[in-house]
């Protein structure tokens, strides 16, 4: 007869597995992939190492499951932020300057989310959240063009070109700063990126006036 775990175990495993991914966020933001070791985490997390492997069967799907619970509070994040307005243009800055503006107050995190070097899994993850983001900019800048606000062009090629341009002109300020300094990075460095969004849609930036 199979063992089925009783609903307390099953309970603790679950609070085992949340605290082993708690865990590994805090590494990931202080110290990168490179310091999330099975090891490492386990000793945050307050288990033994052979304790991880009843959870993730190896660092790579440990990373996995790591990236998509740090980006899927990132997602929700950038659609609050466009909830909060009304017109496509504030909307489509909205999106922009809350992914800069995020990643900049946490540089280590979000250089472990761009570019660290990772295994290929994580790789192939940052497609998907590429791509997260390009449809939810793709839909503000199908909806501007339906009201006219914009010049006709493609919206998901052009949101396309907006996330890789915004994650590759983060990549220099992100690796500059030391860890937990957020403070250092230059001030103009998000608007510069809503203004850059904006001049590549074909709108006319007031800041620019």
């Amino acid at each position: 007869m199979a063992y089925r775990r009783t609903p307390a175990v099953q309970a603790r495993l679950d609070a085992q597995r949340e605290a082993v991914l708690q865990a590994a966020v805090g590494l990931l933001a202080e110290r990168g992939y490179g310091g999330c070791s099975m090891a490492a985490v386990a000793e945050r997390a307050g288990i033994a190492t052979g304790s991880m492997y009843g959870h993730f069967a190896n660092k790579a799907e440990l990373s996995v499951e790591l990236f998509r619970r740090v980006v899927t509070r990132e997602v929700a994040a950038v659609h609050e932020a466009v909830a909060r307005h009304d017109t496509p243009r504030d909307r489509i800055a909205a999106v922009v300057e809350t992914f800069a503006a995020r990643a900049l107050r946490a540089p280590r995190l979000a250089h472990a989310l761009l570019v660290e070097p990772a295994d290929t899994v994580v790789d192939a993850e940052r497609l998907v959240f590429r791509r997260t983001f390009r449809d939810v900019l793709a839909a503000e800048i199908a909806t501007a063009l339906a009201a006219g606000r914009l010049p006709p062009q493609d919206p998901q090629l052009t949101a396309a070109a907006i996330v890789g341009a915004t994650a590759e002109a983060l990549t220099g300020p992100l690796a500059a700063v030391p860890p937990h300094s957020p403070g250092a990075v230059p001030d103009a460095v998000v608007p510069a990126l809503v203004s850059f969004t904006l001049r590549a849609l074909g709108e006319r930036d007031d800041s620019d006036a």
